[in-house]
């Protein structure tokens, strides 16, 4: 029986679940939003949420701990920065979590994972449309003038001479021979 024996094991040692999670939980705090498995994901709700909670703290052993689950220094930055400011009047709950549907390769339960309140995907990167659909086209039409005819390899010829012609078809008859098999 497993009374109070939290957290699930998901198939690996210790060391490797803690070197996923401290993974996962760099990942998210970096991307604001990953695809997991659904168990995985509820699995790193909790540690996310401590991570945050120590970035409110703000405190040089809040950071240190924070360090044991964050991977790179630039996600722990972004945790004791802009993290902390955005959840500082959030008392706690910072990460959600969509059930996505199924894995095709092994029918696996998928998630997404992300922190609530993050930018909205508009004003991070949306590339910029021209608004007349003439210019794209002759841009198009121009770049493909422009490129070399040099890089363009000449086309494969023929060998005509009797000795490497002989080479070529024992090396086609051993493929051939490679390929055929016969079921018993």
């Amino acid at each position: 029986m497993r009374h109070l024996k939290a957290g699930r094991k998901l198939g690996r040692t210790s060391a490797h679940r803690k070197a996923l999670f401290r993974n996962l939980v760099t990942a998210l705090i970096r991307q604001e939003r990953i695809q997991t498995t659904l168990a995985k994901a509820k699995e790193l709700r909790g540690k996310v949420e401590k991570t945050i909670t120590l970035g409110k703290k703000g405190t040089l052993h809040a950071r240190r701990n924070a360090l044991k689950l964050v991977a790179s220094k630039d996600s722990l930055k972004k945790i004791f920065g802009p993290l902390a400011e955005r959840y500082a009047t959030r008392p706690g709950g910072y990460t959600r979590v969509i059930k996505l549907g199924h894995r095709l390769g092994d029918d696996a339960p998928m998630a997404f994972i992300e922190l609530v309140d993050r930018e909205s995907e508009s004003t991070i990167k949306q590339p910029v449309k021209s608004k007349n659909k003439t210019e794209g086209a002759s841009d198009k039409k121009v770049e493909s003038k422009s490129t070399p005819v040099k890089d363009k390899k000449p086309p494969m010829q023929k060998n005509t001479d009797k000795k490497n012609s002989d080479v070529g078809k024992n090396i086609e008859k051993t493929a051939k021979k490679k390929t055929v098999r016969k079921k018993p």
